[in-house]
């Protein structure tokens, strides 16, 4: 039971008389002896009691239009809220004989409404007054309670006679008091109440059971039925306490005392008219004849949110409407007063002037304001309870902000130190909700780290992937930095950062055999790319195992774990590195690499080129270190042996044997190249070639000098033409027009389909002239240095030994300026020598 003193008052209604609009100043007046009223579909319908018997609808313009609807008098009105269906019950003849008038609003008869059904109101000859009415809004129920304690239901299509049939549907001794349908679904209840009792009737079952839902009940107009927001409970109000009621059970209640006059339900509020306690007390069922000095107070609730919305004194009420967005108070000295709800914002800033966030939240949310609204009074709420003291409120309060309030608002008002919990439980709220930043999470962990939290930075670290809301990489960083490496590596792990786990290992745990192992499960790529990078380092500190896998890797790599499952590895292909990539790695481990180049040449005879290289050169190192002489013969066989494959480079290898001064091998690969007698022979040919070409030149140059050059061209050869005065003519035997020559030719000397191919012979004879002194100048200084090594070095790092290719050379032609293979033969050797 909630006790209405306990709840606030609050003037949430501006009161005022309504106005005559044609008499502007003056009170508009109601006609007189109203009897009954409803509202609904933009009128306020009025029924009398005078000997005229009409029935007045009012407009919003306050324009009243009447029609006669019965003979004697209106004690009843029905407006239907979907349908223009009025209902009303009155007399057309003395006696207790009440009819029941149906009224179509929207079609005419004779000017007035048509009424499309007249029925008698009691199915029986028992003589009985209508206490009270109401109808379905489908408009196949209608059910009427009388004095004598009888409801009659009529079901059906209740606007025609054939259409429906009529029955009794409850009978006591009580006079009945309320009437009022409830639909949920396809389920149709009727409440019903009495001076003693309250029933509801399930109309959707064939057999209508009833069932007794409390032994006590209320005075006319003291019961309605509540909208969805109260879950559509019918209300009754009762002189100590108001009831609400579920269909099979009694709801709460709430002790609002005092002699009840009216009770409405009007878009979520209870209205209730209370006969004021200094007013003479009244008795009986017809409590309403009120003598003209009765005081009543209007009390308006809302019974969501706990707090009286308004209340104020009125005299002689008939009833209180709701329409055009207001409502209406019509009373019995013909006076008709209008409350006008304030709006939302109104009504929250004056529960802000009072502190009474909590009420302006959930009165907010009744009144279905936007998230907008709701974020910016929870942060007013939140600054309220931060004023005061109260920490730990007000970060509840900011939390209901996230996603509207800037983060940085709430942030700094708790970066100081004694205020870092709260500062984690918004950050924490932040991050569950995805709205957190780069800069958020490095807050929250520090905030985590500064607090030595460990179960909650596990907790927060070790949520599962569906949870994770922050950015993964930021995280391990902070933790880094921090020093929990373990937490770091967890992280890493979990979400496949592979990079930082090995950073982390390696650099910081300096874990490398964890290391070597993490990397032995990663996919290929993977592995790869973390080779190049921390194999040095796995080199130098797990010698061993670092070749194991690098041999793996450069074979057909199958990785050890899991890890490449979770990238979605193809482990049908073959995954082979380049074993030459990673010699650099064994820049001072010469065992293994040994071991390795050995393993690779064995397994992969298609081992790139610099494998066989680096492998001769170590067996020529250790042979040439060797001291013991079945050893030295041994390592020579192996050396010799190499070079016997068909894997090494004649050039690379015979300067590996100069510099080891490997005689053997050089001599072997002199035999083998065949030198002083295949090249002798190439250079002949060549020579008989150039004199050839040589002396054919200058017999086409004598005859051009000795003898009369006739041109018989007859055609241009730049426009295919033919040839007109001017012309100009060639000794090359080209001719062309002379407007044709002066547009193309780039020189009065030089025939244009000719200057191409003499800039390219020109081009390549200063290429020979220049090659022929660098050679000279090269041997001479070459001969003359102490240091051969630092002449060679001089010129590479001058780009001399760099291939020089014409723009007029044709693909695939040699090349010149690059040293000829005897010069670089020489070169070597001498290099040699003089070392």
């Amino acid at each position: 039971m909630a006790a209405f003193l306990q709840w606030r008052k609050f003037v949430f209604f501006d009161k005022d008389t309504v106005k005559d609009p044609v008499d502007n100043g003056k009170d508009f007046v109601l006609p007189k002896g109203i009897s009954a009223c409803d509202s609904g579909r933009g009128h306020i319908v009025l029924g009398d009691i005078l000997s005229w018997s009409q029935i007045w609808l009012l407009t919003r313009s306050l324009q009243l239009a009447a029609f006669q609807a019965y003979k004697l008098r209106v004690t009843h009105l029905y407006q239907l809220k979907q349908h223009s269906i009025l209902v009303s019950v009155g007399q057309d003849e003395h006696g207790i004989n009440p009819l029941v008038k149906v009224w179509n609003l929207d079609k005419r008869d004779s000017g007035n409404p048509l009424c499309t059904r007249i029925f008698p109101a009691i199915p029986g000859n028992k003589p009985t007054e209508v206490s009270c009415l109401s109808v379905h809004e489908n408009l196949n129920f209608m059910a009427i309670g009388f004095t004598d304690g009888s409801v009659v239901l009529t079901k059906g299509d209740i606007t025609r006679d054939r259409h429906s049939k009529t029955l009794t549907l409850h009978e006591g001794t009580s006079p009945v008091t309320g009437l009022a349908f409830r639909q949920v679904a396809k389920v149709t209840h009727l409440f019903v109440a009495t001076l003693e009792k309250v029933h509801c009737y399930t109309l959707s079952i064939k057999e209508y059971p009833k069932v007794e839902l409390d032994t006590h009940g209320c005075a006319l107009q003291c019961s309605s039925l509540a909208d969805p927001s109260q879950d559509s409970q019918f209300i009754v109000a009762g002189d100590e306490c108001v009831y609400l009621y579920q269909p099979d059970e009694r709801g709460p209640c709430f002790a609002f005392d005092g002699h009840k006059l009216l009770a409405h339900w009007h878009r979520g509020y209870l209205f209730l008219l209370i006969r004021d306690i200094k007013s003479p007390n009244k008795s009986g069922f017809g409590s309403r004849e009120s003598f003209p000095s009765d005081k009543q107070l209007l009390t308006i609730y809302d019974l969501d949110n706990k707090f009286i919305a308004y209340s104020a004194s009125f005299d002689d009420v008939i009833d209180v409407v709701a329409e055009w967005g207001s409502f209406y108070i019509l009373t019995r000295e013909g006076k008709m007063f209008v409350l006008q709800e304030k709006d939302t914002q109104t009504k929250l800033e004056m529960l802000f002037k009072k502190n009474l966030f909590v009420m302006a939240i959930n009165l907010a949310k009744s009144q279905h304001l936007d998230s907008d609204g709701l974020s910016e009074i929870f942060r007013q709420y939140g600054d309220h309870l931060y004023l005061k003291g109260d920490h730990d409120g007000a970060i509840q309060q900011y939390i209901r902000t996230i996603g509207k309030l800037e983060p940085s608002y709430v942030i700094r008002k708790f970066l100081d130190a004694q205020r870092i919990h709260n500062l984690t439980a918004y950050l924490q709220a932040l991050h569950r909700q995805s709205l957190a930043n780069a800069d958020h999470t490095t807050l929250l962990l520090n905030c985590y780290t500064k607090l030595k939290d460990s179960s909650k930075l596990e907790e927060f670290i070790k949520s599962s992937e569906s949870e994770v809301h922050f950015d993964v990489e930021i995280a391990i960083k902070v933790l880094r930095q921090a020093g929990y490496h373990s937490h770091a590596v967890f992280l890493a792990e979990k979400h496949m950062h592979h990079e930082w786990y090995l950073k982390i290992q390696l650099e910081d745990l300096k874990n490398y055999q964890e290391g070597l192992r993490y990397i032995g499960r990663l996919s290929f790529e993977q592995a790869e790319s973390n080779m190049k990078r921390y194999g040095k380092t796995l080199m130098h500190h797990v010698p061993e195992g670092t070749t194991l896998l690098l041999k793996g890797l450069c074979t057909n790599y199958k990785p050890s774990g899991d890890i490449a499952e979770k990238d979605s590895l193809d482990m049908s292909r073959l995954n082979k590195a380049n074993s030459e990539e990673f010699i650099p790695i064994f820049a001072n481990n010469p065992r293994e690499l040994k071991a390795f180049l050995e393993h690779m040449i064995k397994v992969d005879p298609s081992s790139p080129q610099g494998v066989y290289d680096t492998l001769l050169e170590l067996r020529l190192q250790d042979w040439a270190h060797e001291q013991d002489p079945e050893r030295k013969k041994v390592l020579q066989g192996e050396a010799v042996l190499l070079l016997r494959s068909d894997n090494t480079v004649f050039d690379k290898a015979l300067v590996l044997c100069q510099m080891h001064n490997f005689k053997e091998g050089v001599l072997y690969l002199y035999e083998k190249g065949k030198l002083e007698s295949q090249q002798i022979e190439d250079d002949e040919r060549k020579i008989r070639q150039y004199r050839e070409e040589t002396a054919h030149l200058r017999s086409e140059i004598q005859e051009l000098k000795t003898s009369a050059k006739i041109f018989q061209k007859t055609k241009c050869n730049m426009c295919n033409s033919p040839l007109e005065l001017p012309s100009v003519h060639f000794l090359c035997s080209h001719s062309f027009h002379q407007h044709c020559f002066e547009s193309y030719a780039e020189s009065e000397a030089e025939c244009p389909t000719c200057t191409p191919e003499n800039r390219k012979v020109m081009d390549m004879l200063r290429a020979q002239d220049q090659k022929r002194d660098l050679h000279d100048h090269f041997n001479r200084q070459l001969r003359s240095s102490n240091d051969g090594f630092s002449v060679v070095a001089d010129y590479f790092g001058r780009g001399v030994f760099n291939k020089l290719t014409l723009v007029t050379d044709p693909p695939g032609s040699k090349t010149i300026g690059s040293l000829d293979v005897n010069l670089q033969r020489d070169l070597l050797i001498h290099t040699k020598r003089n070392s």
